[in-house]
């Protein structure tokens, strides 16, 4: 039933999104401003399906990732 509730929640979502169980990765290859401000607009996406659904995300679990070589601009995501 579960399934069928998050069955969804990648409607819209332009970045890729990985759905497993009760998990959910939202990611991207960030070169320019415009993809930081693309995955902000995923992440505000999926908290309007979660308000929208009465269903809340648990903010201790979620993490962003920086992996590179050149990752000396660190955006801060909400």
């Amino acid at each position: 039933m579960f399934l069928i509730f998050i069955n969804d929640m990648d409607c819209g979502i332009t970045n890729w999104l990985l759905k497993f169980a009760d998990d959910a990765k939202l990611f991207r290859k960030v070169q320019l401003d415009l993809d930081n401000i693309t995955l902000q607009e995923d992440l505000q996406r999926l908290f309007d399906w979660a308000i929208e659904r009465q269903m809340e995300f648990n903010i201790d679990k979620c993490k962003v990732m920086h992996i590179g070589y050149s990752n000396n601009k660190k955006p801060s995501y909400r």
